[in-house]
C-alpha cells in the first residue's frame, strides 16, 4: 500500500520539480509561465490532481491577480504618461554629476517603494522609472542602478506588514499588532536593508567608478495625466496601509485604484487603453496560477503536514535552533521553488505547528529575504526581470546568482541574529 501512495507522489514531486526548473532555466528561451502552466496541466491530465482541486489552487491566487493587475495598470498609464520621465530628470539633477550619489538616492527610493507600496510594487514601478533616469543621465550601464530595484524589493519587505504579501500569508490570522510588528522587525529590516546596499555598492564599485553622470538635464513638463497617476500611486499606498490595518487583503484595494487611475486618464486623453492593455505583462498572471495548482498539488501529497510536524518538534526541542535553521532552510528552499509557493507552504505549516513567535518571525525572514539569491526566488524579481527585458536588458540566471551570493547571506544572517537578540 506504501508503494502504491508513494508513486503518485513522487511523480506529483517530480513534475513540480521539472515545473520549476523550466521557470528558472526557461528552455528555449520559452517564458517563465509555459513551464509553470505546463506543469499543472501535466498534474491534471496525469490524473494526479482532480481538476477540481486544481481550480481551487487557481482561485487561491486571486487576492494576488488582482494586486498585480492594479499595480501593473498603474506602472504602464504612469510610463506612458511621462511620470517616470519627469521623476527620472529631477532624480539625475539631485545627483549632481555623481555616479555613486545617483545610486544612492535610489536606494533610497526603492526602501521606501518597497516599504509603502510592497516589493511587487517596486519592481514594477520603480524599475521603468529608474531605467528612465539612466537614460536621462547618459549612463552607459544601467545594470547596476537596476540590480538596485530587484535587491531592495526583497530586502526592505519586512518593515511593515504591507512591505510583502508574504507576511500576511505565514502569519495569517495571528498577524501581530503594528506596534509589536515594528519592535520585533526594526532591527532586522534595518541591518537587511544596509548589509544589502554595503554589498551592491562594493559589487557595483567598479561601474560606478567608470560611469558619468550628464548634470544638464532637461526636464520634461509633467502632464495633467501625469500628476493623475502620480496621485493614483500616493492614494494606492495609502489605500494598502488602510487595508492591512483593517485586516483587508490588498488585491482589490489596488485592482480598484489602479483601474480608476487608468479609467480616468484614458477618458482625459479620449481614448488609450486598448494601448495601455496591450503593453502590460499579462503572462505574469499564469504564471502564478500554475505556482499556485503546483501547491495545491505538493500539499495533497501531505509534504504540509509532514513539515508542520517536523516544524513543531524542533521549535519545542530548541526555539533558537528551530528559528535559524527555519530561517535558512526556507530562504534556500525558496529559490528552489519560488518564495510564492515556499511562503504559502511555510505559512500554513507555520499556523499548523502554532510555533512561536520568533520562529515564525524567522520563516517570514526567510521567505522575504532568501529570494534575493536567485533570479526566479521571488515574483518581484521575476516581475523585475519582465521589466529590463522590455527596456532592452537582460540578466543570466547564472550571473544573478554570482551576485545573490554575495548579497544575500550576510544580510539573512545578521536579520536573524537581529531577530533572536530582540
Amino acid at each position: 500500500m506504501g508503494a502504491i501512495t508513494l508513486t503518485p507522489n513522487l511523480a506529483t514531486w517530480g513534475i513540480a520539480a521539472l515545473a520549476t526548473l523550466g521557470v528558472i532555466l526557461r528552455p528555449f528561451s520559452w517564458p517563465e509561465a509555459i513551464w509553470a502552466v505546463l506543469g499543472a496541466v501535466a498534474l491534471v491530465a496525469l490524473g494526479l490532481l482532480a481538476p477540481g482541486t486544481a481550480l481551487e489552487g487557481v482561485l487561491k491566487g486571486t487576492d494576488v491577480y488582482l494586486f498585480l493587475v492594479g499595480m501593473m495598470l498603474l506602472s504602464e498609464i504612469a510610463r506612458k504618461e511621462g511620470l517616470f520621465d519627469w521623476l527620472a530628470s529631477h532624480a539625475v539633477r539631485a545627483a549632481k554629476g555623481s555616479a555613486t550619489r545617483l545610486f544612492l538616492l535610489i536606494y533610497v527610493v526603492g526602501t521606501v517603494v518597497t516599504v509603502f507600496l510592497s516589493n511587487d510594487a517596486c519592481a514594477v514601478v520603480l524599475t521603468p522609472a529608474v531605467f528612465a533616469a539612466t537614460k536621462a543621465a547618459g549612463v552607459k550601464q544601467p545594470l547596476p542602478y537596476l540590480f538596485i530595484c530587484a535587491f531592495i524589493a526583497n530586502a526592505a519587505s519586512f518593515v511593515l506588514p504591507i512591505s510583502n504579501p508574504a507576511n500576511l500569508v505565514v502569519f495569517a490570522e495571528h498577524m501581530p499588532p503594528l506596534g509589536r510588528w515594528l519592535a520585533v522587525f526594526t532591527l532586522p529590516s534595518v541591518l537587511a536593508i544596509v548589509t544589502t546596499y554595503a554589498v551592491l555598492r562594493i559589487t557595483q564599485n567598479a561601474r560606478l567608478k567608470a560611469e558619468t553622470v550628464a548634470t544638464d538635464v532637461e526636464t520634461p513638463a509633467l502632464s495633467f495625466g501625469g500628476k493623475v497617476a502620480g496621485f493614483g500611486i500616493v492614494a494606492t499606498g495609502a489605500a494598502l496601509i488602510a487595508a492591512s490595518a483593517a485586516g483587508i487583503e490588498l488585491g482589490l484595494p489596488t485592482f480598484v485604484a489602479g483601474v480608476a487611475t487608468t479609467l480616468v486618464i484614458v477618458l482625459i486623453n479620449r481614448g488609450g487603453l486598448v494601448e495601455v492593455a496591450k503593453d502590460v505583462s499579462w503572462s505574469v498572471l499564469p504564471l502564478v496560477a500554475g505556482l499556485f495548482v503546483l501547491v495545491e498539488a505538493l500539499e495533497k501529497t501531505g509534504v504540509l503536514q509532514m513539515l508542520a510536524d517536523l516544524l513543531k518538534r524542533k521549535a519545542e526541542g530548541d526555539p533558537a535552533l528551530a528559528a535559524w535553521a527555519g530561517g535558512a532552510v526556507v530562504a534556500f528552499g525558496s529559490n528552489l521553488v519560488n518564495n510564492l509557493p515556499a511562503g504559502l507552504l511555510a505559512g500554513a505549516a507555520v499556523q499548523a505547528a502554532q510555533v512561536p513567535e520568533k520562529v515564525a518571525g524567522a520563516i517570514l525572514i526567510g521567505v522575504d529575504l532568501g529570494p534575493n539569491l536567485s533570479v526566479t526566488g521571488s515574483l518581484a524579481t521575476i516581475l523585475w526581470l519582465t521589466a529590463i527585458r522590455r527596456e532592452g536588458q537582460d540578466v543570466s540566471a547564472f550571473a544573478f546568482l554570482k551576485l545573490g551570493l554575495l548579497v544575500m547571506p550576510p544580510a539573512l544572517i545578521l536579520a536573524l541574529a537581529a531577530l533572536l537578540l530582540v
